[in-house]
């Protein structure tokens, strides 16, 4: 595997890394020799990624975990910790769509769900990530909001709640442990071209007059926002803290932007 060196000797911590973008992320961290922990709640893609990585050379393990609940995080770092000695970088990337209802026709089990996930499960993953990082003095952490955390759109309220919170958990987590060395910082895809993106359509891709108003007139890639997780958790970045880095082409500043959907 041919490694940059970015991530060298390093050890990252990606959740939802089964598919979509924290699978890139997590094969991007190899690529850049880091060793990797890829956590999902679903086996079966969690280890398909870890195959990926040491086919290409590099070093991973895979570990089972639903990041709504406490016990199952906190035994994920630990594995973590007892199987590696340290965690220096994190992706907290697990995350679920919503169901499109209005707010007055939206479930309180839709809510919970999209809250629990989204953001309950980064702040868990902060709280027990961050607390395996303080012996070091030293430490990057990426949380995965969504552009819909800046801006809003109809019928998918738990979602647009969720992803704002994460910007929000971002910042306080950033200001209480930026003297220690801990820099925590989010990225903002709009839409990307992702399993959970066509799985929403029913498997099918997203048609080109869907993205014919976008400035670049396509979808996000998800090895692009990988590269930018990689930026944010790597020294290059090292003055770069607290912040929420929007990826979505210009879409959400053009005059007109096209109705988004929470589909990153």
């Amino acid at each position: 595997m041919l490694e940059s060196g970015l991530m060298n000797g390093k050890v990252a911590l990606v959740t939802g890394s089964g598919s979509g973008i924290g699978k890139e992320c997590a094969l991007a961290f190899a690529r850049e020799g880091a060793k990797v922990v890829v956590a999902d709640c679903n086996v079966s893609s969690g280890e398909e990624t870890v195959r990926l990585i040491k086919a290409s050379g590099g070093h991973a393990i895979f570990i089972r975990v639903d990041v709504s609940k406490a016990a199952e995080v906190e035994s994920l770092v630990q594995q973590t910790m007892q199987t590696y000695g340290r965690l220096d970088v994190a992706h907290n990337n697990a995350g679920v769509e919503s169901q499109m209802f209005s707010i007055v026709d939206s479930s309180e089990e839709n809510w919970d769900r999209v809250i629990a996930i989204n953001l309950k499960g980064v702040w868990l993953s902060l709280k027990y990530e961050i607390a395996a990082m303080l012996p070091q003095r030293q430490g990057a952490i990426v949380n995965t909001s969504s552009v819909l955390g800046l801006l809003g759109t109809k019928n998918v309220a738990p979602y647009i709640a969720s992803k704002h919170g994460v910007i929000g958990l971002t910042k306080a987590a950033a200001l209480e442990y930026a003297d220690i060395g801990i820099r925590v910082n989010a990225v903002c895809p709009s839409i990307t071209d992702t399993p959970m993106v066509r799985r929403t359509r029913g498997g099918a891709e997203v048609p080109p007059e869907h993205t014919a108003n976008y400035p670049i007139k396509r979808l996000i890639k998800p090895e692009e926002v990988a590269e930018a997780v990689i930026w944010l958790c790597s020294d290059r970045a090292s003055y770069v803290n607290g912040h929420s880095l929007v990826i979505d082409g210009c879409m959400s500043f053009q005059s007109a932007p096209p109705a988004h959907r929470p589909l990153t």
